[in-house]
């Protein structure tokens, strides 16, 4: 039977290359996130590489729709391979200015976006005694990162998550993974939220990051997708993607060294 690959955050940015680039490695992909219409865009290109594909529309944040997606996908595509844990959403902005609203809706898309998707596929993998699990976090989540504390908190909660559910399902034949990408150059900014004392404070670090998105050191969603498709090809353990391992290697050294520096960015 064909590999079948369940991506979240499958709509655009590196869930829809990382979508891609298992299609064109021979999978049949189940393709998950909010928006319907371009979900449906990735299957068309999708199917028209030879592969089958689903769109299910889906909010990881719902348990009971994330039940469904799997059920759904099973279903169809008789069983699932590989799960990718990409959704996510960005929120930057001062801990003042982050509301529990905010704290609330990053952690549901964040982390249990990602719990709600191993509950549902976790009974299919055990009785396959076989499954790969690969969340994608965040350098954010190997180290802190200035304005961004409840975003750190989720992809922290991401990495404790992936160590210990890796030390725990070896056993049983499953792989679980962890991909970090540093900054991606992608349209994660349409979903990205900047928490400022005015409007126009938010617009300003909006256009800060935009600017940042520019650079030569930043990722691309195919450099995201390759990352996660060596370490599961590879079954390797963890991934940080880009320039940015040298920051979180220095960080594991040196922590009292990055946090100075991150304490002179906001002092300036």
């Amino acid at each position: 039977m064909t590999s079948t690959v369940l991506i979240t955050g499958a709509s655009q940015g590196s869930g829809k290359a990382t979508a891609l680039l298992f299609a064109r490695n021979g999978y049949d992909v189940a393709l998950a996130a909010r928006q319907p219409e371009r979900l449906e865009s990735v299957a068309h290109q999708i199917e028209a590489l030879g592969r089958r594909a689903i769109a299910i529309p889906t909010d990881v944040g719902n348990a009971e729709q994330v039940q469904a997606l799997v059920a759904k996908t099973i279903e169809i595509l008789g069983q699932v391979d590989v799960l990718v844990n990409n959704a996510g959403i960005c929120l930057s902005g001062a801990i003042e200015q982050t509301s529990l609203s905010d704290w609330h809706q990053i952690m549901d898309t964040n982390f249990w976006g990602y719990v709600h998707t191993v509950q549902a596929l976790l009974p299919h993998f055990l009785a396959r005694k076989t499954g790969v699990i690969a969340n994608v976090g965040s350098f954010g989540g190997k180290m802190p990162l200035p304005q961004m504390t409840a975003y750190c908190a989720s992809k922290y909660a991401v990495t404790g998550f992936t160590d210990a559910l890796r030390l725990e399902l070896a056993p049983q034949g499953i792989h679980v993974c962890a991909i970090h990408p540093g900054v991606i150059n992608s349209d994660f900014l349409e979903r990205a939220q900047f928490r400022g004392t005015t409007e126009q404070v938010s617009d300003t670090m909006q256009q800060q990051m935009q600017t940042v998105l520019q650079a030569a050191w930043v990722s691309q969603p195919e450099d995201i997708a390759q990352a996660i498709w060596d370490a599961i090809r590879h079954q390797k353990n963890e991934v940080v993607v880009g320039a940015t391992f040298w920051a979180t290697e220095l960080h594991r050294l040196f922590p009292g060294m990055t946090q100075w520096a991150m304490q002179q960015t906001l002092s300036k």
